[in-house]
Formats: structure tokens, C-alpha cells, sequence
């Protein structure tokens, strides 16, 4: 199994509507691409979190499926409105073997 772990930072003027928007549409993930066995989302509590106000974390079956989910239209459409539209700016990702 591979976790996918990513924390998301976003600019000033993003509003909370597209955050939520953002939580929405990577957990609609879970549904619309094949090898994800687990996927949670949501906003970051922590007051050490250096300005990151979300996570996400993904299982995967395996590495191949963390291989295709990238590039899958799905998760490339969730990453076209982060950049676009919310504003992203800031990521880190953390992928290893579990």
C-alpha cells in the first residue's frame, strides 16, 4: 500500500467558498478514480501549520495506482481549479510505503 499525503497553502484572497470547493472536489476523488482503497480531506487545526490550511491524505492499493492517479482527468481537473481558481500557492506532498 502507498500513503499520498499533501498539504495545500493557499493566497490571501482566496475565499472560503473555494476552499471548500477544493475539500469537495478532492473527496469526490475517492469516487471517480480506480485504486484509491481510503481518501480524507479537510482544513488543518494546527497552530504550527506555517500558513498550510489543508490536508489531504490518500491510500493506494499500489504504486501503480498512485502512478495513474496523477495524470488521471479527475484529479488534473481538481488540480486546474486549486491553481486557477483558488489561488494555490504552496504545496507539499509526501508519498511512501506502507
Amino acid at each position: 500500500m502507498i500513503e499520498h499525503i499533501v498539504i495545500l497553502k493557499f493566497s490571501p484572497e482566496t475565499t472560503t467558498e473555494q476552499k471548500d470547493q477544493v475539500i469537495q472536489k478532492l473527496k469526490d476523488l475517492k469516487q471517480q478514480i480506480p485504486g484509491i482503497l481510503d481518501l480524507q480531506c479537510n482544513y488543518n487545526f494546527c497552530p504550527r501549520s506555517q500558513g498550510f490550511e489543508i490536508g489531504l491524505t490518500v491510500r493506494f492499493e499500489s504504486k501503480q495506482a498512485l502512478e495513474e492517479y496523477g495524470p488521471h482527468p479527475k484529479h488534473q481537473e481538481a488540480v486546474s481549479y486549486m491553481r486557477e481558481v483558488a489561488k494555490l500557492s504552496d504545496i507539499i506532498v509526501v508519498d511512501f510505503e506502507i
